[in-house]
């Protein structure tokens, strides 16, 4: 067990890098969106440029971290097998599965965009950034204080964050309405 903290270490570190990639991923959607209803010539460069952009992020940072942070999250779960009878494990493992259905949700919206098949506007996507962050704080407070209730705690105080974007958000969409450079 004397590399029990290398794993560790390794599934945070994946874990990270696959939360940047879902961070990320949905602004350059956005992005995507965006450049989709603009006139030529910016619609076919920026499009053709953030496609590029969206593919690697997704394929060499977002998809690998995934597999990554899930292996070596198996290989600890192999290596302490008692976290399966804690309460705190099987709700964080409950927001595991909601990770892979936003991941997976995720991805359904990158081929619609690499096909240039825009089926939800940027305004959805901005929002959808946020779900991400949810998942991630859910998480944090479980692992940190390993309780299936003070977690809750933790889950409040991020849905009172998602209101604060949220006005925050059509302040910004309202100061863009009045100056688009904004």
């Amino acid at each position: 067990m004397e590399y029990y903290n290398y794993i560790k270490s390794l599934h945070l570190i994946f874990v990270i890098t696959w939360f940047a990639g879902l961070f990320y991923i949905p602004r350059l959607f956005v992005y995507q969106i965006e450049a989709f209803h603009k006139p030529s010539p910016d619609k076919e460069i920026l499009g053709k440029q953030l496609k590029l952009m969206a593919k690697r992020l997704w394929f060499i940072i977002t998809w690998p971290s995934a597999i990554l942070a899930t292996l070596f999250a198996v290989w600890l779960m192999v290596l302490v097998p008692s976290w399966f009878q804690q309460g705190w494990m099987h709700v964080k493992l409950v927001f595991v599965l909601f990770l892979f259905i936003y991941h997976y949700k995720t991805h359904i919206y990158y081929k619609q965009l690499q096909k240039d098949e825009v089926k939800v506007t940027s305004n959805f996507m901005r929002i959808w950034n946020e779900g991400a962050t949810f998942i991630l704080f859910a998480v944090t407070f479980l692992v940190i204080l390993k309780s299936t209730i003070n977690w809750i705690f933790g889950v409040v105080g991020i849905v009172i964050l998602g209101i604060l974007i949220m006005l925050g958000f059509k302040l910004y969409k309202n100061i863009r309405s009045k100056n688009p450079d904004a």
